[in-house]
């Protein structure tokens, strides 16, 4: 690793989070910085570090998912272990994802179905073309 050491305002800025959110995650035991009196110091293995618990987060891992696979790093197995359990954690996650995008597809076809069947109950109870036009507009203007 690189002797590069950054500030908490480089990470902040960097990484697009608050200083705020690095204590929190140091707080939490994903990151150790050293310290010079009251200043952090962070070292290109925390950045590391932060790269990977952002990414983490992105696909929906908890902080503590995040801290187990980060505890894996230093087992001395070359990261096999680490690699494995966060390739087992993205794979289920991955099938999380999956269920709700059928779920989210699934409503939707329910609720397109739903508006038809309005829109014809409108149409045989005599409402006009354009009013059943508008809406169907205004469906198509939110989807």
């Amino acid at each position: 690793m690189s002797d590069q050491t950054y500030t908490i305002s480089d990470l902040a800025q960097e990484f697009a989070v608050t200083p705020r959110a690095l204590r929190f995650y140091e707080d939490q035991n994903l990151i150790q910085p050293q310290r010079a009196g009251q200043t952090r110091i962070y070292s290109a293995r925390d950045r590391a570090r932060l790269a990977w618990i952002l990414r983490a987060k992105r696909i929906g891992l908890s902080l503590s998912e995040i801290g187990e696979l980060l505890d894996m790093y230093d087992l001395g197995d070359g990261r096999v272990t680490q690699r494995r359990a966060t390739l087992k954690k993205c794979r289920e996650q991955l099938a999380v994802l999956e269920q709700q995008r059928r779920d989210i597809d699934s409503t939707i076809a329910e609720l397109t179905d739903f508006c038809t069947l309005i829109e014809n109950c409108l149409a045989e109870a005599g409402e006009t073309a354009d009013v059943v036009d508008a809406n169907r507009g205004l469906r198509r203007a939110k989807g």
